[in-house]
């Protein structure tokens, strides 16, 4: 799937589009990849910044559930990040790099999602971070 096709999955735009594919969506996880691309607006010095790694887990997390929202003929929600816990980051993907990310729901409260997130580059985790997940509740209705 390229980036035109996530767009109706996430309430982002471009240049704020921090995944190009969602390679695998159901009730709970989520998997999307994402190249880095020079010029992006988080590369700097040729690497993936980490304000766009926990972007790339935030839309990953919205992927999910804007694609679950379609399956029901519903718009994708619109979600803000309301924590992190636990943020470890191993290494930075370069330029030219493929990460992938997974997104498991580990509770599901009313509007409050808590997530895990782990971004992976070729096989091996960079990233992991536990996400707390505010959803809209007038989108929640719609």
């Amino acid at each position: 799937m390229i980036q035109d096709q996530v767009l109706p999955f996430i309430p982002q735009r471009p240049p704020f589009v921090m995944i190009d594919a969602v390679e695998e969506a159901d009730d709970q996880t989520s998997v999307t990849s994402f190249t880095v691309r020079e010029g992006h607006l988080f590369v700097e010095d040729g690497c993936f910044t980490e304000p766009g790694i926990i972007e790339n887990m935030a839309q990953t997390a919205a992927a999910g559930t804007g694609y679950k929202a379609s399956q029901e003929g519903k718009e994708a929600p619109v979600g803000f990040i309301g924590a992190l816990k636990g943020l470890q980051i191993h290494a930075l993907p370069r330029t030219g790099d493929t990460i992938t990310t997974k997104i498991s729901i580990l509770h599901q409260v009313l509007n409050a999602h808590i997530v895990q997130a782990v971004v992976t580059l070729g096989g091996k985790e960079i990233a992991s971070c536990e996400l707390k997940i505010f959803l809209q509740k007038e989108m929640l209705n719609a």
